[in-house]
């Protein structure tokens, strides 16, 4: 599904056609065990299913780049040996289908260490064109100066929807696309489907750039759980949403 012009929506990631460069965000690798220490039991099937879901990604395009927006790995302030083997793992199997390049989000704290032993470096954005892709916690200071940016993708937000009907009620994954200032503005769901987001309608933004623009004028994508299936929903107002 194209949410923009030469940019297609695939499942949870993004692909622009004339890079032929897949985008997906916010995997958080270690989340699974990070559950389980606090208590919630989970079997241990998450991982494996990222890693499947990116090959089919990958196989159903033409690739030569893979930038992975931010949030690799999820603990702060250290990683423990099953996150640094699965961070790994999926660095090795994703480098196989093409270029991989990092973006740092907030939660790659000592990612650095395992970019290096890879031979990877770690961007704060990445411009290709007139595309900036950023993992949208901070506003880079590109964009606070004269440029020529038209569309911003970031990830960070984890943005869902509610839906209602009758007395039922599902949250859903969502792509938006609106716009920040003059410029188009994609916001991309959590490739971690243990991250159902957070309801954008409570008002609670944790990107900068939703502080700034709110969501007045935005359309939203729902990406359900079913591989690749993406709906387009329209306008967030013209929803029967909560």
């Amino acid at each position: 599904m194209e949410i923009i012009r030469g940019i297609d929506i695939i499942d949870s990631g993004l692909y622009i056609k004339e890079e032929k460069t897949l985008i997906i965000g916010d995997m958080h690798i270690g989340y699974e065990e990070c559950l389980r220490e606090n208590g919630f039991l989970l079997p241990k099937f998450n991982f494996g299913e990222m890693k499947k879901r990116a090959g089919k990604i990958i196989d159903l395009i033409d690739v030569k780049k893979i930038i992975i927006n931010g949030d690799l790995k999820h603990e702060f302030g250290k990683i423990n040996k099953d996150e640094w083997s699965k961070i790994k793992d999926m660095i090795d199997f994703i480098r196989k289908k093409g270029k991989v390049i990092l973006i740092k989000g907030n939660h790659d704290v000592l990612l650095d260490k395992i970019a290096k032993k890879k031979g990877l470096k770690i961007n704060n954005y990445i411009k290709t064109g007139d595309i900036l892709i950023t993992h949208g916690d901070k506003i880079p200071g590109l964009l606070k100066k004269k440029n020529h940016i038209k569309t911003i993708i970031i990830s960070h937000e984890h943005p869902a929807v509610v839906l209602k009907h009758g007395i039922r009620k599902e949250k859903f994954r969502c792509f938006l696309k609106g716009k920040w200032k003059s410029k188009n503005l994609i916001i991309m769901p959590a490739f971690n489907w243990l991250f159902p987001g957070a309801n954008l309608l409570e008002g609670k933004f944790l990107s900068p750039f939703l502080k700034e623009t709110g969501l007045k004028n935005f359309n939203f994508y729902i990406a359900e759980n079913k591989f690749n299936s993406v709906y387009d929903f329209g306008k967030l107002g013209d929803s029967d949403i909560v």
